[in-house]
């Protein structure tokens, strides 16, 4: 107990420093006393953290660190498990919670559908290459992951766009729409957080991506909406603290 404890704490730290230092970095003052920050946003190909796929929840992917080729989990399932197009796949473990977000936004009068879903390396691969020839290189490595560095490859992401809706990409800004707004306002009671809010690019490595959510269940994305911190903020976090248990 002690050392769950201790590890618990340090965690909180950690947190506490992140979110200070994401304060000071998105009003411009100076450099907060961070014992670890983030890292930058260069483009590079180190391996994740927390990769293994009983760690999905953890694994941490950005510009900076990546999956091998070859990570595809083992449990993909077809998406009408969740009420919604079999044409795409998630883990297993998404499902649930995903059919009961379907059913809540329903309820709620706003139809959901999916945009992608799980998508493989060489996907990716054909991904990246389409935003390339479309919006540039340097454009692109803002807007869509490389092959190995997407959340979607680890079967846990949605994109979402409102049933009958265009992709949501085009739109103005599609947490701005009914349905957008309820997700934002909703997905995080049922597991999912949004990887790339608004104006916080310098900290999530992305541009902007209201329809774009990963899941990590439901008590790790109440700890992510209660934190205020970035999603790779809140990983980063997790993973100083896991290496300084180790310690």
């Amino acid at each position: 107990m002690r050392g769950a404890r201790r590890g618990a704490s340090a965690l909180l730290l950690l947190l506490s420093a992140a979110a200070a230092g994401q304060g000071a970095a998105a009003t411009g003052e100076g450099a907060p006393a961070v014992a670890a920050p983030l890292p930058s946003c260069a483009v590079a190909d180190v391996p994740a953290p927390a990769s293994g796929y009983g760690e999905w929840a953890s694994t941490l992917l950005d510009t900076h660190f990546t999956l091998p080729p070859d990570y595809a989990p083992p449990d993909l399932v077809s998406t009408a498990r969740a009420g919604l197009d079999e044409s795409h796949r998630l883990r297993a473990v998404v499902i649930d919670d995903l059919a009961a977000l379907v059913e809540a936004a329903g309820r709620a009068g706003h139809r959901l559908e999916l945009q992608s879903a799980y998508r493989s390396y060489s996907y990716q691969q054909r991904t990246f290459q389409y935003w390339v020839d479309h919006d540039g290189y340097d454009y692109a490595l803002r807007s869509s992951a490389r092959p190995g560095h997407s959340e979607h490859q680890l079967g846990t992401v949605v994109d979402l766009r409102g049933a009958g809706g265009a992709a949501p990409w085009d739109v103005d800004d599609w947490a701005a729409t009914p349905t957008g707004s309820w997700v934002a306002a909703n997905a995080w009671r049922y597991g999912f957080v949004m990887s790339y809010p608004h104006g916080l690019e310098p900290q999530t490595c992305y541009v902007y991506e209201p329809w774009h959510y990963r899941y990590l269940g439901r008590a790790e994305a109440r700890a992510v909406h209660d934190s205020g911190l970035t999603l790779r903020a809140y990983l980063w976090a997790r993973v100083q603290g896991a290496q300084r248990a180790a310690h």
